[in-house]
């Protein structure tokens, strides 16, 4: 077992009533609506440029305020348009995806100059679009 010694004293109770066994935490008047302050007092009145010569201060001249015209230019940004680029997609239609296929002059190459008519073969190969039919390169 536990060499602890257990807890004899009962915990001490909630009630207000045992306040004052030894615990001061403040003023008993927690909660307490306070006394109402002093009524609000509006600051001074402003004091005019004419006081301010007086006290001798230079004041400047008064300003007349620019005369603006009543037409306005409301100017529209274009609306942005994003695009999506997919790899390996046609450049002149951009609907189809382009497909290898090799020139006859690659295969007829592949078949006579067989170890290295291969490389002239995949040399010569064309992409075309199924979509429009265009040729590249």
């Amino acid at each position: 077992m536990d060499s602890k010694p257990l807890l004899q004293e009962r915990p001490p109770a909630y009630s207000p009533a045992a306040q004052g066994a030894g615990y001061d935490y403040g003023q008993s008047n927690y909660g307490a609506i306070p006394a109402p302050q002093p009524a609000f007092q509006p600051p001074p009145p402003y004091h005019y440029p004419g006081a301010a010569a007086a006290a001798g201060y230079a004041v400047p001249p008064p300003t007349s305020q620019p005369n603006y015209s009543s037409t306005y230019t409301i100017i529209q940004q274009p609306a942005t348009t994003t695009s999506v680029v997919v790899v390996g997609g046609c450049p002149a239609c951009r609907v189809g995806v382009l497909e290898d296929t090799f020139t006859c002059l690659g295969v007829l190459c592949a078949i006579v100059f067989f170890p290295i008519g291969i490389l002239f073969c995949l040399a010569l190969r064309q992409r075309r679009c199924p979509n429009c039919g265009a040729a590249f390169g």
